[in-house]
């Protein structure tokens, strides 16, 4: 569910709507259940609501935080891997000029053949889907290229050892970054969403049923408990699905060795 909305709706309009369900729906309730129970108003259950709240806030900063942290350390990790198989395009791209022009020429297309199906491949498991066989073919193509590279010299010899160590490099990159992207593609398992839920809930009740003579004061309280609630949901949201969103890792490095193969 979560993945859907992150890949269909922007983010911005989730962010509204998480603030209206939370902090909007938070304050209505709060006016109904004082219309209800007038007593709410009041200070005689404070003591004990003080200090649930403050446990709770406590448990729940504690839980989101450590959430936030290890969602973010996914995404940098998956940033990570995609510079990594770039960089190995880049330099295969680069050193392909030490063979002879035959030979450069052939690992030059085959390379820009792979990268753009890398490029096609990257919506499709970003959104669960399977790798793109094209990809496959032309990665396979590329290895083909490199067996057939005619080395004459022991600095040709030197560079074709290298670029058969980068091309190893940049097939690994890919394999992890599709498994990563297929097996992640719900992001969090309902139990986190669960606890993440509950606490949330837990949260915002405690605010509502604070008690505060002043309506004004009240209701600000249970607003802006609201929107730090709906804020956290979001950003936790945002950053369960390391390849799709608006902070979702990018296929821009594959993009530039695409631009450097096809420099003149």
């Amino acid at each position: 569910m979560s993945r859907w909305i992150v890949s269909n709706v922007p983010a911005w309009l989730v962010l509204v709507g998480l603030l209206v369900l939370i902090a909007g729906g938070a304050v209505l309730l709060q006016k109904l259940l004082r219309q209800r129970y007038p007593q709410l108003a009041g200070d005689a259950h404070n003591d004990p609501t003080r200090f649930a709240f403050g446990v709770i806030c406590f448990v729940y900063a504690f839980f989101v935080g450590f959430m936030a942290s290890a969602l973010w350390s996914q995404i940098n990790a998956e940033d990570e891997q995609v510079r990594t198989e770039a960089a190995a395009g880049v330099q295969l791209a680069r050193d392909r000029s030490v063979f002879d022009a035959p030979d450069g020429d052939r690992i030059r297309q085959a390379l820009l053949d792979y990268e753009r199906a890398a490029l096609t491949e990257w919506p499709m498991v970003a959104n669960g889907g399977q790798a793109y066989p094209e990809a496959d073919r032309a990665l396979k193509r590329v290895y083909l290229a490199y067996e057939q590279v005619n080395a004459h010299t022991d600095i040709q010899r030197s560079f074709l050892a290298t670029s058969l160590t980068n091309l190893d490099k940049l097939s690994q990159a890919r394999t992890a970054r599709v498994l990563q992207a297929q097996t992640n593609s719900s992001g969090p398992p309902w139990s986190l969403w669960s606890v993440i839920l509950l606490t949330s809930l837990l949260v915002v009740g405690g605010s509502v049923i604070y008690g505060i003579e002043e309506p004004r004061l009240s209701t600000t309280l249970v607003a802006t408990v609201g929107v730090l609630v709906a804020a956290n949901l979001f950003l936790i949201m945002e950053l369960a699905h390391p390849y799709i969103g608006e902070i979702a890792t990018s296929s821009q490095p594959l993009q530039e060795v695409v631009n450097v193969l096809s420099e003149p």
